[in-house]
């Protein structure tokens, strides 16, 4: 039998670190290519998945889904992304589309599985709708989903883009010499400058509107909303002449103005033929409301975005309505949405579970438009022709 004696110099034991086992499942997050020639702006840059890939998700982006803000499947696969064929973005937990998917792309997703994308109602289908559905697809809405203080930050943050994007567009085409008049907004002593006539007061005239005011142009922003207009001029200061809609006022405006920008309105607003006929040659108009070409229906919409879309209209002095200005910086939106989706995603990640996160964040909530095979949004149950089911019936039954 041997024993040991205590001594100085036995070793004395230490704890062995171990692995600790966790509950957390991790969540697979799917970066599909848009196939919609509309929409060239894309939810998350490569610093934003390397953030991501840090707090346990698993992100997969399909081969060249990033070419249109100018990032590489490199790029991407060096921050921790995962390149992957369409189907395998498709069939991931967490699928982030900005653009409404179509019913083959729907069809690959997992049963019960998270759609990410912007409401789109121009672009929604009802059988794209239905395919949602029989798949018990939950749906959020990026442009719905609201904060603590009742803002929308995705909606917000886009509106902002597509201000600033509208009159620094307008500024070049304004200054090309070759295709345009080649003057510049203002700013120059001695030199009348450019008139910028916005319609509406919300963020994204508020942005138009301080981009003109900057560039030196000469600024009257119209709303009918008395006071939604107030905050807006008391916003923009002495840089910006506000007015109610009145049509005469208006119509002023509209026949010496150089840049015209269109913004959303809490009543309808429309500009006849006989306005726009009054208007100068090749005045730039810009249609920033979700549905383009409503408020002054007369003239063809150009998308902006597109590279032939700053040739033949100016060239000819012809007055088009021109659309989509935030996808023509969509690296820009790229940033700023990434922003954004790493505090939603984080909220999710915390909640453990798509179904928790919508019972504990009811901003998220709010911008559920199918649940498990129900249409929870006013909106989208007219496109289908069903009945609008209260989200909370189920959420407090699971």
């Amino acid at each position: 039998m041997i024993s040991f004696s205590p001594s100085a110099s036995a070793p004395t034991p230490a704890e062995q670190p171990a692995p600790v086992a966790t509950n957390r499942r991790c969540f697979t997050i799917g970066l599909p290519c848009c196939q919609m020639v509309h929409e060239r702006r894309f939810p998350l840059t490569p610093e934003a998945v390397e953030m991501l890939v840090e707090q346990g998700f698993v992100i997969k982006i399909e081969h060249d889904a990033a070419a249109s803000i100018h990032y590489t499947d490199t790029q991407y696969a060096s921050h921790g992304a995962q390149v992957a064929s369409r189907a395998e973005t498709l069939g991931c937990d967490i699928v982030i589309h900005l653009a409404p998917l179509m019913p083959p792309d729907i069809r690959h997703m997992r049963r019960g599985a998270m759609l990410l994308t912007l409401l789109g109602l121009p672009y929604q289908s009802r059988a794209a709708i239905n395919e949602l559905l029989s798949r018990s697809i939950i749906a959020i809405a990026l442009d719905l989903i609201q904060d603590t203080h009742g803002n929308f930050p995705f909606a917000d943050i886009l509106s902002e883009i597509d201000g600033r994007a509208a009159m620094t567009i307008a500024s070049a085409m304004l200054a090309d010499s070759l295709r345009g008049k080649g003057i510049l907004l203002g700013g120059v002593a001695g030199i009348v400058p450019c008139e910028c006539c916005i319609i509406g007061s919300g963020i994204a005239a508020r942005a138009a509107a301080r981009s003109a005011a900057g560039a030196g142009a000469s600024v009257r922003i119209f709303d009918n909303d008395v006071y939604r207009l107030r905050h807006a001029t008391r916003e923009l200061g002495q840089w910006a002449v506000g007015s109610a809609l009145h049509p005469r006022v208006v119509q002023s405006a509209l026949r010496t103005a150089d840049v015209v920008i269109l913004t959303p309105l809490n009543l309808p607003f429309t500009i006849d033929s006989s306005v726009v006929n009054l208007m100068k040659r090749g005045v730039l108009i810009f249609d920033l409301n979700e549905h383009s070409g409503q408020v002054i229906p007369s003239l063809p919409t150009v998308d902006v975005s597109a590279a032939a879309a700053w040739s033949s209209p100016m060239e000819d002095g012809e007055r088009v309505c021109y659309v989509n200005a935030g996808s023509a910086v969509p690296r820009t939106a790229a940033m700023a949405l990434s922003n954004t989706l790493l505090t939603t995603l984080h909220e999710m990640l915390t909640c453990e579970g798509v179904i928790n996160a919508l019972k504990l964040l009811p901003g998220l909530q709010k911008a559920a438009y199918t649940f498990l095979g129900k249409v929870v949004n006013p909106q989208i149950a007219q496109i289908v022709g069903r009945r609008q089911v209260d989200i909370n019936i189920f959420l407090t039954l699971s």
